[in-house]
Order: structure tokens, then C-alpha cells, then sequence
């Protein structure tokens, strides 16, 4: 059998400790996460969720933003695959994984239009930084996510190094913050560690 093959920890450092705690408190089956990359997420919920039956969408263009231009991108989505591929290896349940390589506002937008409107029970936003992609990928999300399902915006302290200094179109927290604003009657925000922000969808 393959190795997992990941070149950081990142969702080891800042994700793993408070997804222990939560995901057996919700025991979710239906997942969508925006941002695959290496895939360290979604093997992780695969692991930990592989004993049920579970369906899991992944979203990624495997071209990166600014933060991975000399990064070998082809060589990422290849190290996914693979991932992916150890992690259901490893599992008893059946597990349904889609890639949808393109840009996530065509592919949230494709999501509602084929019937999965409050059809996820965890949804993880960990793509593009920029501000207006993050609102965009918060807006479809919420339409995608079950009542009472769980939204983990990730990177929302995470600025983008400019040599003027902070652009916060350029940054995901003016996103987060304005969305968790305007939908303040609709969802519940947890308390996790302020790398991340974890939200719970309470209405439509």
C-alpha cells in the first residue's frame, strides 16, 4: 500500500486538535471543502468518518494563489490523488469522493443547480484568500449547508505579505466578518481558536 505523501502540517498545526473535539460530537457524513490541495483534510475526514458511509466533494483549481506561485502545482494535485487514495484504503465504509478541479464559485453555483441545497452536514472554506472570493465562497456555502451543519472558514487571521503593508481585500477576515455580520440571525459562531472560525447554521 502507498504513504501518504504531504510536504507540511499545515491542518495538523491549526485544524486537527479542535476537528477531534468536534467531529464526534456531529457525526457528519456529507462533506464539501473548498481548497483540497495535498488533500491532509479530506484524508483526515476519511479517517475519521470512513467507518460510515460518506460522501465527500472537493473543490481546487491545482493552480494555487499567491502564496503558492513556486510551488509545483501539478505535482500537489498528483500528491492528492494519492492521498486520497491511501486514505480509503484504510477505511471499512464507502466512501464517495468527487474532485471538482475548477474555481469555486462555478462549481458551488453547479452544486445548488443539480439539488444539494442544505444537503452538507460540514462544509470546510480553505481556498482562494481574497476577500471577494471568500464572500462568494461563504454565500453558496451557506445555501449548500444543512440546517444545524457545521461551516470551518480557515486562514482567518492569514494576511497577505505586501511591501505597503495590510490589503484587506487582499485577506480572508473582512470576508468572514462581514458575512457572520449580515447572517448573525441565521448561524452560531463556536468558540475555536482564532486561526480558524467555526460556525454552526441555525436557519435558512
Amino acid at each position: 500500500m502507498k504513504n501518504y505523501q504531504f510536504t507540511n502540517n499545515w491542518f495538523d498545526f491549526h485544524a486537527k486538535p479542535t476537528w477531534d473535539q468536534l467531529l464526534p460530537q456531529i457525526n457528519p457524513n456529507k462533506f464539501l471543502e473548498i481548497g483540497s490541495y495535498e488533500g491532509a483534510s479530506t484524508c483526515y475526514l476519511i479517517e475519521k468518518a470512513g467507518h460510515l458511509d460518506i460522501e465527500i466533494h472537493c473543490i481546487d483549481t491545482w493552480t494555487g494563489g499567491v502564496e503558492h506561485s513556486e510551488i509545483n502545482m501539478s505535482l500537489v494535485e498528483e500528491r492528492f490523488i494519492n492521498n486520497t487514495q491511501v486514505a480509503k484504503s484504510k477505511v471499512p465504509g464507502t466512501v464517495e469522493l468527487f474532485a471538482h478541479k475548477g474555481f469555486s464559485d462555478i462549481v458551488l453555483a453547479q452544486l445548488l443547480a443539480s439539488g444539494k441545497q442544505n444537503y452538507f452536514d460540514f462544509i470546510y472554506v480553505d481556498g482562494s484568500h481574497q476577500a471577494p472570493d471568500v464572500l462568494c465562497d461563504a454565500l453558496l456555502s451557506f445555501r449548500l449547508l444543512k440546517n444545524n451543519g457545521y461551516m470551518v472558514f480557515d486562514d482567518y487571521l492569514w494576511q497577505e505579505p505586501l511591501s505597503y503593508g495590510t490589503d484587506p481585500i487582499r485577506c480572508p477576515k473582512p470576508a468572514i466578518d462581514a458575512f457572520t455580520n449580515i447572517y448573525c440571525r441565521k448561524i452560531r459562531i463556536l468558540s475555536a481558536p482564532l486561526y480558524q472560525l467555526y460556525i454552526q447554521k441555525i436557519s435558512d
